[in-house]
C-alpha cells in the first residue's frame, strides 16, 4: 500500500502547473523544490539507516480523526516507525485551550485521538505518545526559545495568520500567537531530527530551525550545537477532499471519521456532492468533487485513480459513490475492528498515555538541562 499511495501521489501531484523553462521559479516555489529533492535524500537514508533519525509529529485535539488524516499523516507515521525511526507523537492539548467547545471536553478528545493512532498501528513499545500539559519541561523550554524570535517573525508564520484569519473569538489570545515557538518545543524537546510536513507547513518548520540555530549559536562552545537543526520530509500525500468538495475537516461536516460506521460511512458518500456529467474521469483541476471520490476509491484499493476512473466511466455518479464505499468500508474494517478492540479497554488507553507521558518527560527534563547548562543558569 505504501508504493501504491506515492504512485497516487505522484499521479496526483503531476498536473500541478511548472513554470516554464525561461520563466523564473518563485522564490517560495525554488523553497519547495529544493524540500523535494532533500526529502528523497532523506527517504533513501531512512531505508539505509533508520535509526539515526528521531521524528516529532502530532496533532491538536479537536475530535476524532478522519481518513485525510490517515491518508495524509497517521499512514505515514505508522510507516516511519515500521521502518525503524524513533516516532514522538505530540497531543498538544494546550492549543485548544482556545477553543471552548473543544476544551469543555478535552479528556474525551484526547483519548479519541490515542484510540485512532492505536487502531492505525502506532505500536506504544516503539513509540511515545503524550500530551503537552503533561510535559513541564517541554513546556519550559517555551521561554528560552521566545526570547530567540520577535513578534514580527511570530506574526509573519502563515499558521498564525490562518488561525488569527478563522479564529472565533473576539481577539487573539497570547497562546495562540506562540503557536509557532511552543511547535518549536514539541519537535526540540527529544532532539528530533526529522519532522513529516506538508509543503505549506515548511515556513512552520523554518522557524524551528531558526530557533535552535540562534540558540546553538549564542550558547553553543566548541562548535558543539545544543540542539539539532531538524530537517523536513516533505509528504507525498495528495489532498483529499471532503464530501462537499472543498478541504477534509471535522469542522465542515464533510469528513468520513476512522470510526465512523459502514452505514454511516455510506450515508456520508451517499450524499457526497458530485456533477451534472455522467462519465467519470479523474480531473481535480476542472472536477474536483468527482476527482476527490475517485482518488478515495484509488487509495483504499491501492490502484491509479485514472485507471479507477476508466472502469467505472459511464455508469455515472451513482456507480462511483458505490465503489467508493465499498473500498472505504473494506480497507477500514480492520482498523474499524481494532479501534473497538482498544476501545472496550479504556484503562489500557490511559496507561499507554500514562507511560509515553513518562518517557517524554524524562527526555524533555534532559534536553532542559541541557539548554540550561549551556545558558549557564543552572543554578
Amino acid at each position: 500500500m505504501t508504493t501504491s499511495l506515492g504512485a497516487t501521489a505522484t499521479a496526483a501531484s503531476s498536473a500541478s502547473a511548472e513554470p516554464g523553462p525561461s520563466t523564473p521559479a518563485p522564490a517560495d516555489e525554488l523553497g519547495v523544490r529544493a524540500a523535494r529533492i532533500r526529502s528523497a535524500e532523506l527517504e533513501e537514508q531512512i531505508r539505509t539507516d533508520p535509526r539515526r533519525f528521531r521524528v516529532s509529529t502530532g496533532d491538536r485535539p479537536t475530535g476524532r480523526l478522519h481518513l485525510g488524516h490517515y491518508f495524509g499523516t497517521l499512514h505515514n507515521r505508522v510507516r516511519l516507525q515500521d521502518l525503524g525511526t524513533e516516532l514522538f507523537v505530540v497531543i498538544a492539548d494546550y492549543q485548544v485551550l482556545t477553543d471552548r467547545d473543544v476544551a469543555d471536553d478535552l479528556p474525551g478528545h484526547v483519548e479519541e485521538l490515542v484510540l485512532d493512532h492505536l487502531a492505525a498501528g502506532v505500536d506504544p513499545a516503539r513509540s511515545t505518545i503524550f500530551t503537552h500539559s503533561a510535559i513541564p519541561a517541554l513546556n519550559q523550554l517555551l521561554l528560552p526559545f521566545l526570547s530567540l524570535v520577535s513578534v514580527s517573525e511570530l506574526g509573519r508564520n502563515p499558521t498564525v495568520k490562518d488561525e488569527i484569519a478563522h479564529s472565533r473569538q473576539a481577539a487573539v489570545s497570547g497562546l495562540m500567537f506562540t503557536y509557532p515557538a511552543h511547535q518549536a518545543a514539541d519537535i526540540l524537546f527529544c532532539k528530533a531530527n526529522l519532522v513529516p510536513v506538508g509543503q505549506d507547513q515548511l515556513p512552520h518548520l523554518e522557524l524551528t530551525r531558526v530557533i535552535a540555530r540562534r540558540l546553538n549559536h549564542r550558547y553553543g562552545s566548541g562548535g558543539v550545537p545544543v540542539l539539532p537543526e531538524p530537517e523536513a520530509l516533505l509528504s507525498a500525500a495528495p489532498l483529499l477532499l471532503g464530501t462537499d468538495g472543498t478541504k477534509m475537516s471535522k469542522s465542515r461536516g464533510n469528513a468520513i471519521a476512522l470510526a465512523a460506521s459502514a452505514d454511516e460511512t455510506a450515508r456520508l458518500i451517499r450524499g457526497a456532492k458530485t456533477d451534472s456529467e455522467r462519465h467519470i474521469s479523474y480531473e481535480p483541476a476542472t472536477r474536483p468533487e468527482v476527482s476527490g471520490l475517485v482518488l478515495l476509491t484509488a487509495l483504499c484499493l491501492g490502484r491509479d485513480p485514472r485507471q479507477v476512473a476508466d472502469d467505472i466511466g459511464g455508469a455515472g455518479a451513482a456507480a462511483l459513490k458505490a465503489a467508493a464505499t465499498e473500498a472505504v468500508n473494506e480497507y477500514l474494517a480492520p482498523l474499524r475492528a481494532r479501534r473497538a478492540m482498544y476501545a472496550r479497554d479504556r484503562g489500557h488507553v490511559r496507561q499507554v498515555l500514562r507511560e509515553g507521558n513518562e518517557r517524554a518527560s524524562a527526555i524533555a527534563e534532559t534536553t532542559l538541562n541541557e539548554v540550561r547548562a549551556a545558558m549557564k543558569t543552572l543554578y
